[in-house]
């Protein structure tokens, strides 16, 4: 079942979003890990920002979690994580699949590039990845994060935001040439 995380289920998003989160160790950048990958600090810092926060539950146990916030005229997906001992289950997918049915905005989404498969996760759901000089805007424009992980990252995008600016075609045929 998806359901809206509860506020008294912060602590269980807490440990779901740490435990996924090791996936990314001696992946990303060593100067963007640290431990705990997200602090309690930040976790209540993207709440408090609007992020709202949907898990995945099974015979009542959370197994999932992923965040959705309305940003200016974007939806952004945030903070996919389901469990270590629950992957390639489908979990993400249906999480995702019922996030982006909500979203009447185009919606985006930013992953580390070196996260292989986040970028297969998201691709094979219909996300595409921006230009490089795209990323960097709307990273700086839709996100508030350091500099240093918008040079590391990508953001991909749904067919809403690839419609609303057919430029954006153009740009990716060129880099592909």
């Amino acid at each position: 079942m998806i359901r809206k995380c509860l506020d008294g289920e912060f602590e269980v998003v807490f440990a779901i979003i740490n435990d996924a989160a090791e996936a990314y160790r001696n992946v990303i950048p060593d100067d963007r890990w640290k431990t705990p990958y997200m602090s309690w600090e930040e976790l209540r810092h993207e709440s408090d920002e609007g992020v709202a926060f949907w898990g995945y539950e099974e015979d009542g146990e959370l197994l999932g979690v992923m965040g959705i916030q309305e940003v200016q005229d974007v939806t952004l997906i945030r903070h996919a994580y389901v469990r270590t001992d629950r992957r390639n289950r489908g979990i993400g997918g249906k999480l995702l699949a019922h996030l982006h049915q909500q979203a009447t905005r185009p919606t985006l989404v930013g992953t580390w590039t070196a996260a292989d498969w986040a970028l297969r996760f998201y691709a094979k759901r219909g996300f595409r990845q921006v230009s490089p000089d795209t990323k960097n805007r709307v990273l700086r424009k839709y996100w508030s994060i350091p500099e240093r992980q918008v040079e590391t990252s990508v953001v991909l995008a749904d067919s809403r935001w690839f419609d609303l600016h057919p430029e954006e075609q153009e740009a990716i045929k060129e880099l592909k040439s």
